[in-house]
């Protein structure tokens, strides 16, 4: 990850160091604040002390969406995780009061190794792309076999009519987000409540599992973390299947895709491999269809319209997000050129 030049949003590392020294045993001061770059969602920093070395996740500022960057949920169901095969940070402190530095915010121990932004593993060795690729395959399986109504997650979301809920929520975030008109996403929302597939029984939802969410061990081919919980929920885990092979829907220059990449040649896999690896690991492949696909360009679409319209009002939590917010209509055409066939 990489460390841009300023705080954006701003943070009052003074009352954050205080909080911080109040309410985590053996905490001590100074401490040093650096925002990490990469994700354009909840803002993230770097906190280093004498004693820690974190990462706190914070809601942007400014005015957010309903239900959006919900940093109380990516807390709780990473402390969820604790102990099971999925792997997850620990956690450190949960802060709902937004006093202290503008918004709620959490902490969280900070691990060594290496994220990936583009789906081609552009800086991992060729030889070790396809093991990576596996390991996030059986990663995925592994988090949608928790037994979530075990691990404390009882509550976390609705297991019933995950698609119908998720096809509604998107639509009105896209009519409260969306800064232009695009035909595309209209005709995507007209086609997708008439072509519901049957749900796969309901498991945990990461939301927005693809590579750059995945934290890869610093000399070994595996992962030793999964990032950026905020969409994360109970529901069908087709969602998390379909979300993650949209890389091999979407070209290179389109948030990081594979289209177009001779993946042989790259030693990378393609979306049938990456599949019978997660079936082979017990996930449920074939529950997989292209209805799947268009929804996760859909939302796609959607969230990236979501950073335009903060770029626009000036709290996106990246400098890069207005460049990257035009990409919703590139994913809104991908998403009908598959229904056209």
């Amino acid at each position: 990850m990489s460390v841009t030049a300023l705080l954006r949003p701003n943070l009052d590392v003074q009352a954050l160091e205080r909080h911080l020294a109040s309410v985590v045993p053996g905490f001590e001061r100074p401490i040093e604040v650096q925002p990490v770059s990469g994700g354009q969602s909840n803002p993230t920093f770097f906190i280093d002390s004498p004693s820690h070395r974190l990462v706190l996740r914070k809601q942007p500022g400014g005015v957010v969406l309903p239900s959006a960057h919900a940093v109380d949920r990516e807390h709780l169901v990473q402390s969820a995780l604790a102990g099971s095969a999925v792997p997850v940070p620990q956690m450190v402190h949960f802060c709902p009061d937004a006093s202290v530095i503008g918004t709620p915010f959490y902490v969280m121990q900070r691990l060594d190794g290496r994220v990936f932004s583009a789906c081609s593993l552009a800086g991992a060795a060729c030889a070790d792309r396809r093991a990576i690729y596996r390991s996030a395959a059986e990663t995925l399986a592994r988090l949608h076999a928790v037994d979530w109504r075990a691990a404390g997650l009882a509550d976390y979301g609705r297991p019933d009519g995950y698609f119908e809920r998720q096809v509604a929520r998107w639509t009105r975030q896209w009519q409260q987000s969306q800064t232009r008109t695009l035909p595309e996403v209209e005709h995507l929302i007209d086609w997708l409540p008439r072509h519901f597939p049957k749900a796969a029984a309901a498991t945990i939802v990461h939301g927005d599992f693809r590579i750059g969410n995945m934290m890869i061990h610093p000399q070994e081919p595996r992962v030793i973390a999964v990032l950026d919980w905020e969409l994360s929920t109970i529901g069908d885990p087709m969602a998390d299947v379909a979300h993650f092979c949209v890389a091999w829907d979407t070209r290179p220059e389109e948030y990081g895709g594979l289209a177009g990449i001779d993946l042989g040649a790259e030693d990378l896999p393609d979306r049938g491999e990456f599949l019978a690896w997660y079936g082979a690991a017990g996930g449920r492949a074939e529950h997989f269809t292209d209805f799947h696909r268009i929804f996760a360009l859909f939302r796609f679409a959607v969230i990236f319209e979501g950073i335009a319209a903060r770029a626009k009002h000036g709290n996106a939590a990246s400098e890069e997000a207005g460049a990257v917010g035009q990409l919703s209509e590139n994913f809104a055409r991908h998403a009908v050129a598959l229904i056209a066939g």
